[in-house]
Parts: structure tokens; sequence; C-alpha cells
């Protein structure tokens, strides 16, 4: 069984003590997806609260930036670098998201948190065309720096 770092050896909650481990520069790809009927895709272009793609970037960025406060035990990192592209496909919207910085600790939660916050930001500014939307496949792609690179090979 693996051990759970966030957890110490009677169980309870713990913040991982992050602060003998070297700083090194991290890395993290993040994506999810949009499921959206005719009706949303068609909505997306003029839609009356403004840029859907613009605004779910923008809060995927602030998102991201945020993530100590939403994720209980998460350190807070100093981000370098956060992006979040948005795009079109058969059936919906790809949302990638990707977050760096030079930490003691990892920056995915950064990146998926991103994609999640994008993601409900998108279901936000289309729920008015209908409730027949679904968040879907939120998960990591890639990690770089710390102990071990890791990349999902599906």
């Amino acid at each position: 069984m693996a051990e759970l770092s966030h957890l110490d050896p009677e169980g309870g909650a713990r913040m991982v003590d992050v602060g003998a481990k070297g700083v090194s520069r991290r890395r993290a790809v993040a994506e999810g997806f949009v499921s959206l009927s005719r009706e949303h895709l068609a909505a997306i272009d003029g839609h009356p609260k403004g840029d859907v793609f613009a605004v779910a970037q923008i809060a995927g960025i602030q998102a991201a930036k945020r993530t100590f406060e939403l994720i209980p035990l998460c350190h807070q990192v100093p981000l370098s670098h956060v992006g979040v592209r948005l795009d079109l496909e058969e059936g919906g919207v790809r949302i990638l998201a990707d977050s760096s910085a030079e930490a003691q600790t990892g920056v995915e939660m950064e990146a998926l948190t991103a994609v999640a916050v994008a993601a409900l930001t998108v279901y936000d500014m289309l729920k008015a065309a209908g409730h027949r939307i679904e968040i879907r496949e939120i998960r990591l792609l890639e990690k770089t720096g710390g102990k071990a690179d890791w990349a999902r090979k599906d």
C-alpha cells in the first residue's frame, strides 16, 4: 500500500514539510474536456456575457494562483507562469493548463485547479443554453522537477 504523505502515522491530516527539499524548476501540464451540445457550441460566438474563452482563461489563471486557498493542505507556491488554452473540438472544448515555478514542491495541483475552474467558468457562461454540459477527463498529463519526472502514456 502506498504511503500517503498528507496523512500522519495515525491517519490524521497533515501538511507535508518541504523545508528540507531543494528548490528546483517544477512544471506540470493538465487537461480537461467540457462536453457541449450544438446549441452550446453555437452560443459561444457572440455570447452576451462576453468572450467565453477569454473569461475562462483568466478564471483558470486566477484559480491556479489561489490553489493553496482552495485545497487545504497545498503549499503556497511562487508561480512563475500559468498558461490556460481552450480549443474547440468535436463535441466540446478541450482545456490545457500548464504551470511552473522554482520551488520545493510541485505545481500539479495548480495546473489541475486551472483546468477545473476554467471548465466551471465555461459551464457558468453557457448554462443559459441548457444544462446538458459535462465536465470530464480532468487529469495530469505530465510533471517535471522534484524526485522524478512523469508523463501520461495513454
